[in-house]
């Protein structure tokens, strides 16, 4: 699987400014990657709380494809350069894209750090 990731900051211009780039990125933005060619899945998550690194991020949209081949593809069709276009549009300078891919040795060394017992709560009358 390689994804793409996009981080959002927040725009200039308060919460009005932050309300317009929501609706223009739900309205304009995403319909147009929902029509990329190769594209499996999309999720969108608002960031709750910054621990470290910049504050200022507002949302992540990752967007999965199958392998790097289905990536490059995608980023060379119609759609995602209209979808380029868009958000050039709509966020300009508040995006940063990455693309990542799987590291299974690092996912399997961090396994044993990762509780995977399922706990059964009882409901108290």
């Amino acid at each position: 699987m390689t994804t793409m990731l996009a981080l959002f900051r927040r725009p200039d211009g308060g919460p009005d400014a932050q309300t317009t780039f929501e609706r223009r990125y739900a309205q304009e933005h995403l319909p147009l990657i929902a029509a990329t060619p190769g594209l499996r899945g999309v999720r969108v998550r608002r960031v709750a709380q910054a621990l470290l690194g910049d504050k200022e991020l507002l949302f992540v949209t990752a967007m999965e494809f199958d392998d790097p081949v289905a990536l490059e593809h995608a980023l060379a069709s119609d759609e995602m350069r209209a979808a380029g276009r868009n958000l050039r549009d709509i966020a300009p300078g508040l995006a940063t894209l990455l693309v990542l891919e799987d590291v299974p040795e690092l996912d399997a060394a961090a396994s044993p750090a990762v509780d995977t017992v399922d706990t059964l709560v009882e409901e108290r009358p």
